[in-house]
This record gives C-alpha cells, sequence and structure tokens, in this order.
C-alpha cells in the first residue's frame, strides 16, 4: 500500500480523476434536474437516458477493442480534450446570454455518458497494465474511495450551486477540471506494453466473448454480479423522479443524496480491500449484492430520512462488488484482452438497461415508479441465486485460468 501511494504514476491518475470526476459530477447532477424539472420532464429524461443507453451498447464493443489496441493514455486524453471543447462551446452560449433548451441539456448529457462510456473501461485497463497484481485490492479500494469522494464534493456542491449558480457557470467550472486532468495526465509516465497483432478485425472484436464463452460458470458469475452496477445506472432515472413525485422534495435533497451514497461507497472502499484479502474476492462479492438487494427492496416503504439513510446501504453494496469484482478480474483476465471482456460485460449490462429503461420509462408515465423498484428488487434477488449457483457449480482456479484462446 505505501509503495502504492509513492508511485508518481498513481499520484497523477488520482490528481486527474480527482479534478474530471468533480467538474463532470457537478454537470451530470444538474442536467438531470433541470429536465425532469421542467415541463413534462420525467417522460423526456427517459427518452434521453434509454437513447443513450443504446448509443453506449453500440459502442461498448469497439470501445473495448480500441482500448486493448490504443495508448490508454492517449485514449484518456483526446477524451478529455474533446470534451473540453464541447463544453467550453456551450457555457459561452450562456455568457452570450442564449437560453438553454432542452435540446441542449440533451447534447450536454450526452457529451458526459460518452465521456464516461470511454472513461471506465480505459482507466480500468490502464490500471491493470501499469500496476502490480499485489497492488490490485488496495489500487482498485482506493480508486474507489477518489471516486466517491470526488462524487461527494460534487453532491456537495451541486446542492449548492443548483440553487445559486446559472448552467454555464456549472459548465465553465466542468470545462477547467478536463483541462487540470488533461495536464496530470500529459504528466504520466507511460509506454505501451507490446502486442502481437491480428488480421481478423471481427477476431479482434469477438475475443472476449469467445474467452467468457469457453468458462460459462465464470461468465454467469461476473455477469450477474455486475447487477447492483446496473441497478445504480437504472436508479439514476428513478431517484430523482422518486424525490420530485413521491417524496416531494427540492434540488438540495438530490445533492445531499449524492454526498450520503459517496460516504457509503467511501467506507466500502477503504475496508473491502481488507475484506477481499480475508475471505476472498468472490465471497465479497457475495456480501456486496446481498446488502444491496436488502436495501432497494426497502426504499418504497420508508420516508425522506430513512430514504437518504438506505443510499449509504446501497453504496457499501454496490461498491463492495464492484471493487472485489474488479481485483477478480484483473487477477485472472490478460491484459491483452481485459478491454475486450470488460467490453462485453458491459454491453449485456446495458442491453439489461435499454430493456429495463424502456419498462420503467413507460411505468413512471404511467405513475407506477413504486413498481419500477418491485421489479428491481425481484431482478437483484434472482441474481444474487445466480451468482451462488455459479460459485457452487464451477468458478474453479482451472477453468478461470485455462489458457487463453487468442494472443491479440
Amino acid at each position: 500500500m505505501k509503495n502504492l501511494y509513492k508511485d508518481s504514476r498513481f499520484r497523477l491518475i488520482i490528481s486527474a480523476n480527482i479534478a474530471s470526476s468533480i467538474g463532470s459530477g457537478i454537470t451530470m447532477i444538474a442536467i438531470p434536474w433541470m429536465l425532469v424539472s421542467s415541463d413534462d420532464g420525467n417522460k423526456v429524461f427517459g427518452f434521453i437516458t434509454i437513447g443513450m443507453t443504446i448509443l453506449s451498447f453500440i459502442l461498448t464493443p469497439f470501445i473495448g477493442n480500441l482500448v486493448d489496441k490504443v495508448s490508454r493514455k492517449k485514449l484518456l486524453i483526446v477524451s478529455e480534450i474533446v470534451c473540453f471543447v464541447l463544453l467550453f462551446i456551450f457555457s459561452l452560449l450562456g455568457f452570450m446570454g442564449l437560453p438553454y433548451e432542452i435540446w441542449h441539456y440533451t447534447i450536454i448529457y450526452m457529451i458526459g455518458s460518452l465521456y464516461y462510456t470511454i472513461f471506465y473501461p480505459t482507466m480500468f485497463a490502464l490500471n491493470q497494465e501499469i500496476f502490480t497484481k499485489d497492488h490490485y485490492k488496495s489500487l482498485n479500494g482506493t480508486m474507489e474511495v477518489q471516486g466517491q469522494l470526488s462524487s461527494m464534493i460534487a453532491g456537495g456542491l451541486a446542492s449548492i450551486l443548483l440553487m445559486k449558480w446559472e448552467l454555464h457557470y456549472i459548465l465553465l467550472l466542468n470545462t477547467i477540471s478536463y483541462g487540470a486532468a488533461i495536464f496530470f495526465y500529459l504528466k504520466l509516465p507511460y509506454v505501451r506494453l507490446p502486442t502481437i497483432k491480428t488480421e481478423v478485425v471481427k477476431s479482434q472484436v469477438s475475443e472476449g466473448i469467445r474467452y467468457m464463452l469457453a468458462r460459462p460458470a465464470v461468465f454467469i458469475f461476473l455477469l450477474f454480479s455486475f447487477m447492483p452496477f446496473i441497478g445504480v445506472m437504472l436508479t439514476n432515472y428513478l431517484f430523482p423522479v422518486y424525490l420530485v413525485d413521491v417524496l416531494e422534495a427540492d434540488a438540495s435533497v438530490y445533492g445531499i443524496e449524492g454526498m450520503i451514497y459517496a460516504i457509503g461507497a467511501v467506507i466500502a472502499g477503504v475496508f473491502v480491500p481488507t475484506l477481499s484479502s480475508k475471505f476472498g474476492n468472490e465471497k465479497t462479492i457475495i456480501f456486496g449484492i446481498l446488502v444491496y438487494t436488502i436495501a432497494i427492496s426497502l426504499i418504497v416503504f420508508v420516508d425522506l430520512p430513512v430514504y437518504l439513510s438506505l443510499m449509504l446501504f446501497l453504496a457499501i453494496g454496490n461498491s463492495s462488488t464492484r471493487v472485489a469484482r474488479n481485483s477478480f478480474l484483473m487477477d485472472h483476465i490478460p491484459n491483452n484482452i481485459i478491454g475486450r471482456v470488460d467490453s462485453l460485460f458491459r454491453t449485456l449490462g446495458l442491453l439489461i438497461r435499454i430493456l429495463l429503461l424502456a419498462l420503467f420509462t413507460e411505468m413512471v408515465s404511467s405513475d407506477l415508479i413504486v413498481y419500477c423498484f418491485i421489479v428491481l428488487s425481484g431482478i437483484l434477488m434472482v441474481s444474487l441465486s445466480l451468482v451462488l449457483i455459479s460459485l457452487k457449480k464451477g468458478v474453479k482456479e482451472k477453468e478461470i485460468n485455462c489458457p487463453v484462446i487468442a494472443n491479440t
């Protein structure tokens, strides 16, 4: 752990992530709130979320392939520069006195969503590439703490800024944060590991699928252990609507919710590496899914103070699962195909989100948001059962570590 903190590459990555996470976090809290607070905004936000999920579903396999083929440092820098330029343009529109409309909110939300679609798999692969295996647990725990502390700060600032600042000032702050991230990434010492190239592009894109199909129990285990994260993505749509329509809360409560969630995730990020070392990644994953499932199942039965308290347990459940799952992936998936394997699960997760978002958007428009949480609770219970079954059936070292199908 101490050696990790002394590593200049680690400090630069953390600094870049903090900068970009706070700026983009405030924007991605502000835009949904502005959308759901506008006329017929609930339905509009639902369709926007579905549209972005479909776009991410289409792009994710190709992004996974790109992550394995090009310099991960360059990919991060290019994505930051593109976001910097686009948000600066939208900020200038506000300073020029032009009013923001629904289509402005939509494009800004698209920029943030696409940034996350590229950032997370690229950063995941970069961390596995440049750090050693004995650092993976502490690295993933620290990255979770960093990400959630950034979210907590973003939530706290958003609860204040949404009441006092106009959108163009928030976008300018986001632009500055991307500029700081670009500076830190440029200073990051990095040499791309050599890869053996193959001639068939189709084979390259599908390598993650073929790798996991050779390990069916591990595939089921990893797919359904992804469900708490899918739940988080779905509740990014459901929670703002639930707060406005059911609990009748204001914008400051939405920011406070983000802060409480971040505190829970930080707690998980601090303690999960120790928990994983003692009990193993697999049991830690099961613990996380169980906690998340219980918390999401109680949402519709509680008032606002208890609702906010449950955010703590939702965070602990999701973050515990994610930290242990990331360590499991880093331990067992070769770095030369990690982007494609990771993108496989992200793509399948996006497909599940598309189907559920379509269902939930229709249910919300029919004033059935409470039943959305009941459906989500049932899905989590099924997922927990399948994770337990797959673990008992064959998540074994000999299956995980059987030879790679192709070296690309």
